[in-house]
């Protein structure tokens, strides 16, 4: 438990092939999937600066982790861009969430936390930032609303896995995949 973020509730990895990321980790009993080919997202930044992000993403919970894939579907600024680039493919961050958002960041930039990318889904109870502490930690620390819809997704997820019998193991988009 960290004192100044609370609970790890996430680990994300970026991937290159995020369908084959999803059958390597239901062969290990992790599922069911929910998949979004494209996430759409309110606002990006990457350092400040606007990007124009596309990707897809998978959630699926081992307990009470949730396990996050993503692929990149251009080639827009990002630090999943700077991972892969980096030649490095796997577990990119790890975060915390929080149905108190502002106060969270406000506390992580007086730290001295500088935020890498940061951006919003579903409006203002979804906003995420990624702090730049991957040379410091080894992976970079994301932090998250889930005070709104988000949070309510989240926990249906968390519930889903907690039954899961293997069946239908990917769930939303398939057809994109």
């Amino acid at each position: 438990m960290s004192r100044v973020f609370g609970q790890i509730t996430q680990i994300g990895y970026v991937v290159r092939d995020i369908r084959a990321a999803m059958d390597h980790f239901i062969q290990n009993g992790i599922g069911p999937w929910f998949y979004v080919h494209k996430v759409e997202t309110d606002y990006f930044t990457y350092r400040g600066v606007d990007s124009p992000l596309e990707m897809s993403v998978a959630l699926a919970n081992s307990g009470d982790v949730q396990i996050e894939l993503i692929q990149q579907r251009n080639d827009a600024p990002s630090l999943y861009k700077d991972f892969l680039d980096s030649g490095r493919e796997g577990a990119q961050h790890i975060a915390y969430w929080t149905t108190d958002f502002q106060t969270l960041y406000d506390k992580a930039l007086s730290l001295g936390y500088v935020v890498g990318q940061e951006g919003s889904i579903g409006g203002d109870q979804g906003r995420f930032a990624y702090l730049d502490t991957e040379h410091t930690q080894g992976t970079i620390i994301e932090i998250s609303d889930i005070s709104g819809p988000k949070g309510e997704v989240f926990k249906y997820i968390r519930e889903a896995a907690a039954t899961w019998d293997g069946t239908d193991p990917i769930r939303g988009d398939v057809g994109n995949l």
